[in-house]
């Protein structure tokens, strides 16, 4: 609410230096949601921005907000493009199509592809370039890992370039000779760069006033000539240059301003709920909303937009990061709860809608596939019954995950058509049957379960050390979880490790003195059906450090602290983890240390729609002198990564994770990273001031304790492990199986509260007659990014197919047939009926 508060300053001076003075101009932050913000509480001022929007002198846009652009998924940072181009000409006039990103910390490689699908072709922004091993010009062509390329404008000296404060404006000369010329010099000795971009703000400064008076009497001072000017105005004088250079590959380097290569892993908990988010949103509520369309059930699309609003106000750079104080890491944590109830609300509606039109039973369960292809395989469904003695038609081989019993209740009201009656509630239990069934394509259909004499195969507990999988068997022996896949033995497969955490909210720093210790697993038990071990149950628990300070004292205090891990083998041979890690201790870094146990091997991570390879880089013993932090070998990946060689590769695939660090050895995934403060100065990888300004003048240090992560912490992953190489495409593939949803829905009136609104959802008549099983379209092997309710269209759906490899790919003429290809704001486009390798296409489809 503060930034509401400033906004009603800065925001109106804005408009009213604007209309005062017709030869200026302000870019209001690149993000709508602020002026939407602001017209909530300043109504009446709509008018005056749409008018000096269309005068081009306000811009606006083109994200909703201003993304982290290492850790949300592709996805995310597309529709934070098309929700905030869609409002802002919806509601204000023409955006600023200028890909503006002045303040994230660094940029996946394939920026310049995702702002490509919507029609820009651009890119200005601050951090994470090195002009020595890059390019050698503050601008240049950028191209993503396909073809598509932007412009880019980088100011090294930040969005503050040429802030002209009133301390500035009061002693200009010095601010000329001490800080604006050299940075203009700088700017233009990187290349032969005539016009140099000088912007000049910093977060919520107010506009300056009377600027062209400024600019005169700056004239008269500096060597330069400065003129006033808009990004898309320079952008314009880029698009004429034939000279500029180009640079493949992501920034990330830490050269001229602070990119934080190790904030991926604090505040694990927020990236978590980000991740399930995003996966609840992509791969349930959205497919969902196009089957409730086809099935007579409305689901509006300001709904819709309302849910990708919640979580895109959790995904700006600061608040994904977890560079924040509690106060707003509270409010974060509420904006996905807001957004999960929103989410879970739609799932609601659109299973107990379909299950009334189809008029089931009791006994008759909906299970959807939210995905474009086939399903054959294993889901969970979720019924309650009144005992487990159960026969399903259209579900094999089941087996119960989870149950919970209900106890009868005695005397409870019930209103019949009679009025008000009392009488005995039964028992009952709520069950979660996981089983093998076939599912049509981005559709539904109906199984059936009758009670039997026979109940329901459940685990047995036992004391087995060895789950197998066809040729493949983990096994728990003197304290070690060992791998063997036919004679491939790989002993001590997977690890949990612990170190202290000098750091802050920004970054991970090591402690001097301290190492890195393994935290061992001790006790083992099996679940088995059927006489055979499914799943192995580890626990352990270890005397750790409690605070910092602990951990190089001879006279330490230490606390217990227990974990316990969960794997098992799925049908596709992953091998499944759930970690589960009570953390009582502060300032700490855990972390899984994988064996690949793979020679002359490479390290390949999956990135926004796509694949890079990373290298560890030489770090000199003098890095400070080129550096601002220490450019460590800690990289981001998104979903997947993979040790590989010729002959055989070990993908590591995570929900939330989302850094990891490799040596010749083994393969390091941070789980987590804690910390008690948002910024200290002089770290070991981060020297001089505090990252937050808690050490400058006038500010106080900030305690963090809620980024301790103090108690319950559960981390889920898997490891793939096979003889043949590293393939862009089976990986993609299994990755996208693996996150398949289970989605289930049963009529019944045992509990109204499973799920949640079912009490709120009243009976309607006049319904729909639709089919007991539907099938929209199947994509087949393609990988389908999105799937969900056309922006523009009543009668359509978008579909987006992801390319993440180096191969060009065919489209099938049948889908091709029915559909239209658009680009991401869903206009129309020329196409050759391919996705080009690390690109996307856009299908809009009639129901």
């Amino acid at each position: 609410m503060d930034a509401l508060v400033l906004s009603d300053q800065v925001f109106t001076e804005v408009l009213d230096e604007l209309e005062k003075h017709s030869k200026v101009n302000f870019c209001l932050d690149g993000q709508i949601s602020i002026v939407d913000e602001y017209v909530e509480i300043h109504p009446e001022s709509k008018e005056r921005i749409v008018n000096l929007v269309k005068q081009g002198r306000l811009f606006l846009g083109p994200w909703y907000t201003q993304t982290d652009a290492l850790i949300p998924d592709t996805e995310s940072i597309l529709r934070n493009l098309i929700i905030g181009i869609n409002d802002t000409q919806n509601k204000y006039g023409k955006p600023m199509m200028v890909g503006y990103l002045p303040d994230t910390f660094g940029f996946n490689a394939q920026m310049p592809t995702i702002l490509n699908q919507v029609g820009i072709d651009n890119f200005v922004f601050w951090r994470g370039t090195n002009f020595n091993s890059q390019t050698n010009s503050v601008y240049f062509k950028w191209q993503g890992l396909s073809a598509d390329s932007v412009y880019a404008a980088n100011f090294p000296f930040g969005y503050f370039t040429a802030q002209i404060d009133m301390d500035s404006k009061r002693n200009l000369s010095q601010f000329v000779d001490q800080r604006y010329d050299p940075a203009a010099k700088f700017e233009a000795d990187h290349f032969k760069n005539t016009e140099v971009l000088m912007p000049s703000g910093i977060d919520q400064m107010n506009i300056i006033k009377n600027i062209s008076k400024t600019v005169s009497d700056l004239n008269d001072l500096s060597e330069n000539d400065t003129v006033i000017s808009s990004y898309p105005e320079f952008i314009s004088k880029l698009r004429k240059r034939v000279d500029l250079p180009t640079y493949k590959g992501e920034l990330r380097l830490p050269t001229y301003s602070r990119v934080h290569r190790t904030i991926g892993s604090v505040r694990h908990q927020i990236k978590t709920n980000n991740f399930a988010l995003e996966q609840k949103i992509l791969r349930r509520i959205e497919p969902l909303a196009v089957i409730a369309h086809k099935s007579g059930v409305e689901i509006g699309n300001g709904l819709l937009i309302k849910l990708w609003k919640k979580l895109l106000e959790c995904q700006a750079h600061d608040t994904l990061g977890g560079s924040v104080s509690d106060n707003v890491a509270e409010d974060i944590m509420h904006r996905f709860k807001e957004a999960n109830e929103i989410a879970d609300g739609i799932e609601n509606m659109i299973k107990k809608k379909i299950a009334e039109y189809l008029n089931l039973s009791d006994h008759d369960v909906l299970v959807f596939n939210t995905d474009t292809k086939p399903f054959s395989g294993n889901k969970v469904v979720h019924i309650t019954a009144s005992s487990l003695n159960l026969k399903f038609d259209g579900l094999k081989n089941t087996v119960v995950e989870k149950s919970k019993h209900y106890p009868v209740r005695h005397h409870i009201l019930m209103m019949t058509p009679r009025g008000q009656e009392y009488t005995d509630e039964p028992e009952y239990y709520e069950l979660w049957i996981k089983g093998e069934l076939s599912l049509p394509s981005l559709g539904y259909k109906v199984i059936r379960y009758e009670e039997t004499n026979k109940k329901l195969s459940e685990y047995i507990e036992g004391d087995e050390n060895r789950i197998t999988f066809k040729d493949q068997e983990v096994t728990f022996t003197g304290n070690e979880i060992n791998y063997k896949n036919n004679s491939n033995i790989i002993k001590n497969i997977i690890q949990l490790v612990d170190s202290g955490n000098d750091g802050d909210t920004y970054d991970y720093s090591p402690l001097k003195n301290d190492k890195e210790v393994v935290l061992p697993f001790k006790n083992v038990k099996s679940l088995a059906v059927n006489e055979k071990a499914q799943k192995m149950i580890l626990d352990g628990d270890y005397e750790l450090p409690v605070h910092l300070s602990d951990r190089t004292s001879k006279n330490s205090n230490k606390k217990n602290v227990k974990y316990e891990l969960e794997m098992w083998f799925d049908e596709n041979g992953l091998l499944n983890f759930k970690l589960h890690f009570d953390n009582q201790v502060y300032s700490h870094r855990l972390r899984l240390r994988i064996n690949a146990q793979i020679d002359n091997s490479r390290v390949v991570a999956h990135i926004q729609d796509g694949f890079i390879n990373t290298e560890n880089k030489n770090i000199a013993n003098d890095w400070s002198k080129e550096f601002v932090e220490k450019p460590v070998n800690i990289f981001n990946f998104d979903k997947s990564v993979t040790v590989t060689n010729s002959v055989k590769h070990l993908t590591f695939l995570g929900k939330g994770m989302k850094e990891y660090e490799s040596n010749d050895k083994y393969l390091y995934i941070t789980l987590m990273a804690t910390t008690g403060q948002l910024g200290k100065p002089n770290l070991s990888w981060r020297p001089g001031r505090a990252s937050g300004d808690t050490t400058n003048q006038g500010h106080v240090m900030m305690a963090t304790p809620m980024a301790e992560e103090i108690g319950d912490n559960d981390f889920e992953f898997a490891l793939s492990i096979a003889n043949n190489a590293f393939s862009e495409q089976k990986t993609s593939l299994e990755t996208h199986r693996w996150l398949s949803q289970s989605i289930s829905y049963q009529k019944q009136k045992l509990n109204l509260f499973i799920n949640r609104l079912d009490n709120k959802i009243w009976e309607t008549d006049d319904n729909p007659k639709i089919n007991s099983e539907l099938s929209i379209v199947d994509t087949g092997d393609l990988i389908v990014s999105a799937v969900y309710p056309s922006y523009s269209a009543n009668d359509a759906y978008i579909i987006r197919i992801q390319n993440p490899t180096r191969d060009v790919i065919t489209l099938p003429q049948e889908l091709l047939r029915n559909s239209t290809v658009v680009d991401a704001l869903e206009n129309k486009i020329d196409s050759d009926g391919s996705v080009k390798a690390y690109n996307m296409v856009t299908l809009k489809r009639n129901y």
